[in-house]
Formats: C-alpha cells, structure tokens, sequence
C-alpha cells in the first residue's frame, strides 16, 4: 500500500478534517504513517487564521518540499485554510508543492490523491469554498479514545473587521440533524465518552437548514445518545445564547456547563468598529443569566488589546470590565494586521510597544482573579477525568478546564486513563487545581469535563 503522512496546523476543526481525510485514504487502500522514512505522498493541511500561523504552514510547506527532493517522499499536497485564503500566491511563496487544494474537499480526498500520483504538473484548485462532508464512517480517530470532536457547522456569516475566516471557511453552513446524531452514535460506539461539539458559532446551528436557530434541539437529541456522557460546545456568539439554549443547557444533565464565548472586547466603541454586538454592560448582565440557570458554569471568554482606535480610556474600561465579570479564564491576542480584512486599513493603528503593555497588564488583572476564582474551589467536590500520571499524580481536567487551553487538576489516588473520578480539592494556583480522589462515579450523565484529542502540528 502506498504510505501517505498528514500533518496537522491549526484548530481543533483541521483535527477533524485531517481525521476524515484519513478516513477516506484508508478506505481507498492507502497506508496512513506518520513516521515512515518514505512516503507516497505527504498532506499539509495549512492554517491561515494569522500571520503566525500562516508563517507555520509555509515553513512545513518548505520542510515537505525538501523531503520531496531528497526521495523521502514522492508527492506533496498542500490543503485547507492558508491555501484557500491564498490561492496562487501560496504557490509563490511556498513553491514546490505538487497540488495545492482548498477547504471543504475531505470527502474527495482519495480521488485527489489518485491523481496527484498520475500527474507531474503543479497545479492548484481553489474553487468558492463549499463543504463536502465525508461518510460518518470512515473518519480514522486520534488520539485519546474516550474523547472526540464532532463538528456541527462549518464557515461563519458575521463580518467581524478584523477576521479572516469566512474569507476562506465560507458562509455558515450547518451539518443535518440526522448526520450529527449518526456521528455521535458511532463516536460512541467506537469508544468516545464525551463529545466537543466545535463551529466558529454554536448559537447559529441549523438556521441555514430549518430556518430558525436549532441548537436547543441539537442538544435534546445528543443527550439521549447512549454511552456519550458529556457534551461541551465551543463557541458561543454574545447575542444569541439566548434564554432558551441557557435553559436547555441546564436541562440537559449531559451538556456541559461551560461556556466558550468570545466577546474581543467591552467598551461600545471598541466593539463597534469590531462590529461585534452589545457592550459589557449587556455582556454582564448574560452572566448573570448564564449563572443563575448553572451555579457552577465556568466561563471562559478571549479579547483583541490594541484594536486599531482602542483609547487609553477604552482599554481601562475593559481592564474594570475583567475585574467585574471575575471570568473563570480569559485569553488575550495582541491585534494582529490581517490583510484582507477591514480593519487592516483601520485609522489608528497602535504601536508594538502600546499592544504589548496593554496585553502584560490584562493578563495580570485576570491571573489574580483566575487565583481567587480558584481558591474558591478548596473544600468543594468536582468530578475530573483523569488522562495520564506524572511524578506520583493523576493528571486530568474538571468541567471548568477546556482542553489544551484551561488548567488541570492534579489528583492523589489510584485510577486509569480514561475514569471519572470524584475528587475533592485541596489546593489550588492561578491556573491550576490540587484533588485528593473520593470515589469513582457509578453514575454517568454528571456534568463533566471532556478531555481534548489534540493533535497539535503533528503528522498522522
């Protein structure tokens, strides 16, 4: 069998399409190896969400060429978001490649491969970005076998001036009902516990299909998903988590109660430019909703310092904003320029140095309030699933912490990967928590943490 290696940049959405596209080479007859000294063929599949790690994607790009020339490898197919929102212009900046393929295409992937192998020319297909969703069964895992992503919509139909991707994911398009819950249940059977229900907005699910937002529903349905215990959803948009998905999040003893929902910033102005929604007055007053329906929610939100225009007095309002939402996690990005997009040519550009500073001081506010926010924890139960041991622990992450991105609790007992243990806390730091074990849960259906697959710039 001809060896094909895939390496993987980016968000947890390219995990997925690199897992389906794995999928669908092992059914036509390919060998997927990611450590193999000669390959047929070696997939990039790029990111292009910033200039960072746009610079990654090209570096590998390199990197694959290289091998090409040396006979480690035969064919090189550079794929998904950076080659999308470059088109040509990747073929100049990253020569050598032998095919050069847009989003959406996981479902096509063997046909692509077959004739990458036939021909000898260099080419490039980048057609309007339209998602081809592959057969439910052939996507290939990786990863940690109780935990698995599950992408609801692709794309995204805001215009935030200071984003790139609807320019190369496309408009927002939503995956069936019907095809979700054939996908959940065989997660399930295939052994994942817990599902991380992951598009650029949550909130906007189904519209496209049924006319009206369907996300309440969606999340009726999953929860009666036998063997999935725990469902959590990245992410939200300010203005549409609405009463009713507050209220069947509550309901719903399997939806996780934590909330990914990232607002850029708090002040009226700053966000009107953004063209984001509201202000951190509206903003305050859905947590308050969010933590009356989920006493124990943890939110989580991200923001943009130095936003093109961002004042002294408009950054101190989003410094107070921080210190009275008392958010469970935040994260911070210094604005990048993104070509493309509005706010690249936006008056007011910062200086280096301004975004910077701006940046250290919010990322101190939030870790002493991180601290208290955790402290808070000490003498109180949480369940916690454990994922690895080191140096006498159990490693593993409550409902609170996000995988790859949040803390992790650190528990005294004996159990496996892959257990849900009741722990209660008995320590805690700015990021992190300390547990000693309880018992293990007999009951499944509690509001728990998954454990996130991640598959971090690595070959598959």
């Amino acid at each position: 069998m001809d060896k094909v290696k895939i390496v993987t940049l980016g968000c947890a959405k390219n995990e997925v399409d690199s897992e389906e596209i794995a999928g669908v080479l092992l059914e036509a007859g390919y060998a997927i190896d990611g450590v193999a000294k000669k390959t047929a063929v070696t997939v990039i599949n790029t990111c292009g969400f910033l200039e960072a790690s746009k610079l990654e994607s090209i570096q590998a790009i390199k990197d694959a060429v290289r091998e090409k020339h040396a006979g480690r490898t035969g064919r090189v197919i550079v794929a998904g978001c950076l080659a999308q929102r470059l088109g040509p212009e990747l073929m100049k900046l990253a020569p050598g490649a032998d095919l050069y393929v847009g989003v959406g295409q996981m479902g096509r992937f063997a046909e692509i491969v077959r004739e990458v192998q036939a021909e000898r020319e260099q080419r490039i297909d980048v057609s309007p970005p339209h998602h081809r969703w592959a057969d439910v069964q052939t996507r290939a895992r990786t990863g940690r076998p109780w935990s698995a992503y599950l992408k609801i919509s692709e794309g995204c139909d805001h215009r935030c001036t200071f984003c790139t991707i609807p320019s190369f994911r496309g408009g927002h398009q939503s995956k069936p009902i019907d095809r979700i819950l054939e996908e959940a249940n065989h997660l399930a059977r295939t052994g994942a516990k817990e599902l991380n229900l992951i598009a650029q907005d949550v909130t906007q699910y189904g519209f496209d299909l049924y006319r009206e937002f369907t996300l309440p529903k969606l999340l009726r349905e999953l929860n009666k998903v036998d063997g999935i215990e725990w469902i959590r959803l990245l992410y939200f948009y300010p203005n549409r988590l609405t009463d009713e998905v507050i209220e069947t999040m509550a309901q719903c003893e399997k939806v996780l109660p934590y909330i990914d929902i990232p607002l850029q910033h708090a002040h009226p102005e700053t966000l009107r430019r953004m063209k984001r929604p509201w202000d951190g007055e509206r903003y305050l007053g859905l947590f308050q909703k969010v933590r009356a329906a989920m006493p124990q929610c943890a939110i989580r939100t991200t923001f943009i310092v130095g936003f093109p225009g961002e004042t002294q007095e408009e950054f101190d309002y989003l410094v107070d904003f921080v210190k009275e939402a008392r958010l469970d996690r935040v994260g911070a990005f210094v604005f990048s320029k993104e070509p493309g997009t509005p706010a690249y040519d936006l008056e007011g550009q910062l200086a280096p140095r301004v975004k910077r500073e701006r940046y250290d001081k919010l990322m101190r506010t939030q870790q002493k309030i991180s601290l208290a926010v955790n402290e808070g924890w000490v003498g109180r139960e949480m369940d916690v699933l454990i994922e690895d041991s080191r140096d006498g622990w159990l490693v593993g992450r409550s409902h609170r912490d996000a995988p790859e991105i949040d803390g992790m609790v650190f528990v005294q007992g004996e159990a496996f990967p892959g257990q849900i243990v009741r722990s209660r806390v008995t320590g805690a730091e700015e990021y992190d928590l300390y547990a000693e074990l309880q018992r293990v849960p007999v009951c499944a259906g509690k509001k728990l943490m998954p454990l996130r697959q991640a598959m971090p710039a690595r070959p598959l």
